[in-house]
């Protein structure tokens, strides 16, 4: 059973997946092929699609009476989540990057990165008000970490702003090369609109932990 399968509610649905990666499929359909009832069916399509794995794609006019039968398929967005192929390309990647670039330069393109992700993510959001309290800039900063797949908790001392997480969302990318970490603190600093330092923690053990952290002067 691959990790998907058990990650969505067990075989049954993975097959249902299984079968709907390979093309749109009505209920009746994966009725038969799974050997289900079509309200058994209908059951795991509803959790999957309220859990945005699956969605309704398109309706079938069959051209003779009745209603035209609904064709579900994988949702464009949840397609990535069934790779495993994303870390090795990756840190492949960098490590061709490495051989080919000097350190600074490595420096100048992950910071190029960050900003772009920051770009992109003020497209999503909406433009940030430049006149935004300092505070409300680095909560939005810790969203957007958040919503790449950190977990952040913002602590205030009398003279900063601490985004302190307990994950990295790009920890196997972090341990090829830690320049990396300079992506996201480049995001961080565009997000809140101020420098930001870096004080990431990571493990000496090549597979230990890798936890976010950024601090943000207040006089900043």
């Amino acid at each position: 059973m691959r990790w998907w399968e058990r990650s969505v509610g067990g075989r049954v649905r993975g097959r249902i997946i299984a079968l709907l990666r390979r093309g749109e499929r009505t209920v009746e359909e994966l009725a038969r092929s799974l050997e289900l009832t079509d309200n058994a069916v209908r059951a795991h399509l509803a959790t999957l699609e309220r859990d945005g794995v699956v969605h309704q794609a398109r309706l079938r006019h069959t051209g003779g009476v009745g209603k035209p039968a609904a064709l579900y398929a994988i949702a464009p967005a949840a397609e990535p989540l069934f790779s495993t192929a994303y870390a090795p390309v990756l840190r492949a990647l960098l490590a061709a990057l490495e051989r080919r670039m000097s350190n600074a330069e490595l420096d100048a393109l992950f910071r190029d990165v960050g900003r772009k992700l920051a770009a992109a993510e003020g497209a999503a959001a909406g433009k940030r008000r430049p006149n935004k309290p300092l505070e409300a800039r680095v909560n939005d900063a810790a969203r957007v970490l958040t919503a790449l797949g950190s977990e952040i908790d913002v602590e205030r001392t009398s003279d900063a702003f601490i985004l302190r997480g307990h994950a990295c969302p790009l920890s196997d990318a972090v341990r090829a090369q830690p320049r990396v970490c300079h992506a996201v603190t480049q995001l961080v600093s565009e997000t809140a609109g101020v420098a930001v330092k870096e004080c990431c923690e990571r493990s000496a053990d090549p597979a230990g932990p890798v936890r976010c952290c950024f601090e943000v002067r207040r006089s900043a």
